[in-house]
């Protein structure tokens, strides 16, 4: 049993051959997938592809790439959005301080918005966090919210540890699968498998022996297997936990 946690369906690299890749994620073990909407257009589009197929789930949110487009209507609408029947979790929502494409003071009231919604509507939040980590955190604290996922995690395991004792999981990508991702390794050693979550954030971040190919979510096997060789465990019992915290963590039907 393996779900993908964190992928993105929805965007136009997946136009062409989206219904080949989805079968290739059944064929492969792909219990669910959770496709993750970025901005207005690509929620709504997560939502239709979640009502097109049974074991796909959708979220909505303003990635903070999005932020600076992101005023008072387009927060109503997707807030509505987030009301639909197979929405499991608002997101992503957050802020890269790295690439900065929305002015960073734009990206913190987006996010704080953000989570005002997310605590209303009671849905967990998927959290974005590039080179932001310290506010990040303070921002989640003082939300009150304690329910959701650091995707594609990039701090260190004393991080990972905060996040953890604020009741958030942490996702592993499949930067794991990387010689040298020493960083990420070391989050996986020290974070309880209770606490992990599996993801491609397709189609980027393509775990090895795909790297340089587009990702998708079949790739994810690769990433479960190179968790359990870290923690030393049977790579199905992996995919079993990491499935079943999803589950719990979006309210997934068994």
């Amino acid at each position: 049993m393996l779900i993908d946690s964190h992928a993105h369906l929805e965007m136009s690299e997946f136009d062409h051959d989206r219904r080949d890749v989805i079968g290739r994620a059944l064929s492969a073990g792909v219990e669910y997938i959770i496709t993750v909407g970025t901005n207005l257009e690509l929620s709504q589009k997560a939502i239709s592809l979640a009502a097109e197929y049974d074991n796909i789930f959708a979220t909505v949110g303003i990635h903070p790439h999005d932020a600076a487009a992101a005023d008072d209507e387009i927060l109503r609408q997707i807030k509505e959005l987030a009301r639909q029947p197979k929405v499991v979790a608002y997101g992503e929502i957050g802020l890269d301080f790295f690439r900065n494409i929305s002015p960073p003071q734009k990206q913190v009231e987006v996010f704080s918005r953000q989570m005002e919604i997310a605590r209303e509507l009671n849905l967990p939040i998927i959290i974005h966090d590039r080179d932001a980590h310290e506010q990040v955190l303070r921002m989640v604290e003082e939300s009150g919210i304690r329910r959701g996922v650091f995707h594609c995690f990039s701090g260190d395991a004393k991080m990972a540890k905060k996040c953890v004792d604020l009741g958030f999981y942490i996702s592993i990508p499949g930067t794991v699968t990387f010689d040298k991702a020493k960083k990420i390794t070391d989050v996986v050693e020290n974070v309880p498998l209770e606490y992990i979550l599996l993801e491609t954030d397709c189609p980027y971040l393509t775990p090895v022996p795909y790297r340089g190919k587009r990702n998708e979510p079949s790739f994810i096997v690769h990433t479960s297997k190179k968790v359990a060789q870290i923690k030393s465990l049977p790579w199905q019992d992996v995919a079993r936990a990491a499935a079943d915290n999803t589950k719990k963590l979006f309210g997934l039907k068994n």
